[in-house]
């Protein structure tokens, strides 16, 4: 086993389902924290603040701190005030995430630029229609991230991804996602952590956004069988002879420390 500097940590579906904890996870953070092993946490939640991620999560038992959050809402803020200062922003999301779009200036009509957050009861068919509209007269779409499902206590939902393509394919324009799987959430979480790429283990439930996404950066990534996984999928994936494969195969979060030596 090579050196571990860091974990970068999904959040849904890995440490919590519908915001109760996996078993077994606050013993692992709290394992690898007594090895001054660095965490961080990546997820593509809008639904909530990194403010109320973190409460959410020390209330489950799992002691985490806003600023060891990398939320999709965050790396959309850099973007808009980077690729569009100023601009004029419509936001369709599924969540009071204000406080962690500081300095974007938000409209009701006539926006420079269209911001998806995550799927919900506000994306309705008028709200969708009027993004189509907008697509359509050439308005700029930048989506927080373009996941195409999320899982609950109560199954599968599915998230803004489901949208996303089929208004591109209709428009014949397409939006620019900024969570994951795009490398800036990753590259964002090592740096916060002071630890090189090649020295985290990313844990998620999702081979394609979590797994293979931080593989793409010089991450080893750690594939769980719990929330999204899907075991077909997984198969699939595994007959292509040439594809990419997970570092690790595991039944939860809580197999981590034994399966990276931590703590023993």
């Amino acid at each position: 086993m090579s050196p571990i500097g860091g974990v970068l940590f999904d959040i849904d579906g890995v440490l919590m389902t519908s915001w109760r904890p996996v078993p077994g996870a606050a013993e692992t953070v709290s394992t690898l924290r007594s090895n001054d092993v660095a965490c961080a946490f990546l997820t593509n939640t809008t639904s909530k603040t990194r403010e109320q991620i973190s409460e959410a999560l020390t209330d489950a038992g799992i002691e985490v701190h806003a600023d060891e959050i990398v939320t999709a809402a965050t790396l959309t803020a850099d973007h808009l005030r980077t690729r569009y200062p100023g601009a004029r922003c419509v936001l369709l999301n599924s969540g009071r995430i204000a406080d962690d779009l500081p300095g974007v200036e938000w409209v009701d009509s006539d926006p420079d630029v269209v911001v998806l957050g995550g799927a919900g009861e506000q994306f309705t068919h008028e709200a969708l229609s009027r993004v189509y509209d907008w697509m359509c007269q050439g308005v700029p779409v930048v989506a927080m991230h373009r996941s195409l499902m999320w899982t609950t206590a109560e199954g599968l939902r599915i998230d803004t991804g489901m949208y996303l393509t089929g208004m591109e394919s209709a428009s014949g324009r397409t939006a620019t996602a900024v969570g994951k799987p795009a490398p800036l959430g990753f590259q964002t979480s090592a740096e916060r952590m002071g630890v090189d790429p090649d020295l985290v283990v990313m844990v998620g439930d999702d081979l394609d956004n979590d797994v293979l996404a931080a593989q793409v950066v010089g991450m080893r990534g750690m594939l769980v069988r719990t929330g999204k996984f899907r075991q077909e999928r997984l198969d699939r994936h595994a007959r292509d002879q040439y594809a990419m494969q997970p570092a690790f195969v595991v039944d939860s979060v809580a197999d981590l420390p034994t399966v990276l030596e931590i703590g023993r």
